[in-house]
C-alpha cells in the first residue's frame, strides 16, 4: 500500500518530520511518500494562509508524476481543501483534523484541541463542525507558539502542558495535537497529562490504511462527484 502525505506549507524540514510520525504509525507493507507544495506559505496561521494553501495542495497532487498511491492524508490541522481533493482524486482522502477528532470521540466523550496560535481556533472549530464532530469537542485551546517554532522541543512541551490543562480543564477527556507539526509530542506528553493524546498524522494514516484494505472511496453519489468538466486555469497560466 501507498500512501502520500501532503504537507500544508512550503517548509521542506516540517515535511520530513511529518512523514517521519507517518511512517512510524504505517502498518507492515505501508510505503509512505511526503509531498511539499513548490508554493504557498511557508507555514499556514489564519485564513489567508488557509485558502492559499488548499489551492497549493491541490496543485501539487494534481501535478504530481510520481508512483500511483491508494490513498491521501492530509497533514494540515483546521486547513481547508479536503472537500476539493475528494473531488480530485479517486482514492480514499483522510484529513488529519477529522481523523483525530473521530478516534478522540471514541476514546472519551468530549476532547479538546490543542493547537499553535489562537488566531487558528476559528478555523479549527469551523472544521470539526463541517466533519461532523465539533459538537464533541470541549474547547480549542492555543500554546501561543507558531508553527515554525515547535522545533524548539523544550519550550513546545511545556507550551502544550499549559494549554492542555486548560482544556482538561474546560471539561476535555481526550486531548488531541492540533497541528501536525506537533507529531510525536503525545508520547512525550501523554503519561504527565493523565489523559489519552491522539496525534492526527497518525490517526488518519491507520485511517486510511483501512479504507483501503477495505476497498472504500469516496463516494461519487452527490456532492463530492467528479469536478464538471471545464477549461481551468491555473497559477499563470499554466492549465
Amino acid at each position: 500500500m501507498r500512501i502520500v502525505v501532503t504537507n500544508c506549507n512550503t517548509t521542506q524540514e516540517l515535511t520530513a518530520e511529518i512523514v517521519r510520525g507517518a511512517r512510524s504509525a504505517a502498518g507492515q507493507g505501508t510505503t509512505v511518500t511526503g509531498l511539499t507544495p513548490a508554493w504557498g506559505p511557508e507555514s499556514a496561521e489564519g485564513w489567508l494562509d488557509s485558502y492559499l494553501s488548499a489551492a497549493a495542495v491541490l496543485d501539487t497532487l494534481r501535478t504530481h508524476d510520481g508512483p500511483p498511491y491508494d490513498a491521501v492524508v492530509m497533514a494540515g490541522f483546521g486547513e481547508h481543501g479536503r472537500e476539493g481533493v475528494r473531488e480530485l482524486v479517486d482514492v480514499p482522502v483522510v484529513d488529519i483534523t477529522e481523523a483525530a477528532a473521530h478516534l478522540a470521540c471514541l476514546l472519551g466523550r468530549r476532547y479538546g484541541v490543542v493547537t499553535t496560535l489562537e488566531r487558528s481556533r476559528g478555523q479549527i472549530e469551523d472544521s470539526l463542525e463541517l466533519a461532523g464532530v465539533g459538537r464533541n469537542c470541549a474547547v480549542v485551546v492555543g500554546t501561543g507558539l507558531g508553527v515554525l517554532d515547535l522545533g524548539d522541543t523544550d519550550r513546545t512541551q511545556a507550551a502544550f502542558l499549559a494549554a492542555a490543562e486548560r482544556a482538561r480543564d474546560a471539561g476535555a477527556e481526550v486531548l488531541v495535537l492540533g497541528c501536525a507539526g506537533m507529531t510525536g509530542l503525545q508520547r512525550a506528553v501523554g503519561e504527565k497529562l493523565g489523559l489519552p493524546v491522539v496525534d492526527g498524522v497518525a490517526a488518519a494514516v491507520k485511517l486510511a490504511e483501512a479504507l483501503v484494505t477495505m476497498g472504500l472511496r469516496t463516494s461519487r453519489a452527490g456532492s463530492l462527484a467528479k469536478p464538471v468538466p471545464k477549461r481551468r486555469t491555473w497559477g499563470a497560466g499554466r492549465d
